[in-house]
């Protein structure tokens, strides 16, 4: 059928964007690592267009760079760009709070589907929190991207969701450079997302900011210790 070749070139391409994303998220391409197209498309065993098209889609992402005449590099961020990365999170996670205690935001959580999504947000909490405790980076991550983008999707906005979900996955590119250098996690890691999955569920707008602001201060004063050294 016509267009069969455009999918299947589609699918692959979010492919191999989703796989080396992962791949920089677990600390396996590493902060200023090169490589090629040819390099990546070998590795996969695919051909150069695909690769080259979800290269070009990380690169606007912000995960990697173009480098002239080489190919491309991991991005490495810096702790003033993770101070700027929380910032930004913290003015998309404002407008989810400022909607739900908006005069008609409380229609956002009053039918069985909302109540319905947030009560499988908690559960994926749940699975976050537990990654947390034992500190299991690799897992945690892959569950706190979900909760965040499942979490924000609820309350109506996909702009919002989107662009907050790019900015935690730039943020975890950030942290992880960082946190793959302690040996044992556990009770280093932000842990709250029931907590504040709870605290939207009845409609408190302030105690999730409190919670908000918990974490972020939490993390950058953790990532600003293990930069330190």
């Amino acid at each position: 059928m016509p267009g069969n070749g455009t999918v299947t070139r589609s699918t692959l391409r979010q492919q191999i964007a989703d796989a080396l994303r992962d791949e920089v998220l677990a600390g396996r391409l590493q902060p200023g690592q090169e490589f090629t197209v040819k390099e990546i498309a070998e590795q996969y065993g695919v051909s150069a267009t695909p690769v080259r098209e979800a290269l070009v889609d990380l690169s606007a992402q912000g995960l990697l760079d173009a480098v002239q005449h080489r190919g491309f590099a991991v991005r490495a961020y810096s702790l003033d760009d993770y101070r700027e990365m929380i910032e930004a999170r913290s003015l998309v996670t404002e407008g989810i709070f400022h909607r739900l205690a908006a005069e008609d935001g409380t229609a956002v959580l009053s039918d069985a589907r909302h109540m319905a999504a947030l009560t499988a947000v908690r559960r994926r909490g749940e699975e976050a929190q537990r990654a947390a405790a034992a500190g299991d980076l690799n897992v945690l991550v892959g569950y706190d991207l979900r909760f965040w983008r499942e979490l924000s999707a609820v309350f109506g906005n996909p702009y919002l969701a989107d662009f907050l979900h790019r900015l935690r996955v730039q943020s975890w590119v950030c942290a992880v450079q960082h946190l793959r250098k302690v040996t044992d996690l556990r009770g280093h890691l932000w842990a709250g997302h029931t907590e504040l999955v709870d605290a939207l569920a009845r409609r408190d707008p302030a105690a999730a900011r409190a919670l908000v602001d918990a974490y972020n201060a939490h993390s950058l004063a953790l990532l600003e210790r293990l930069a330190a050294g």
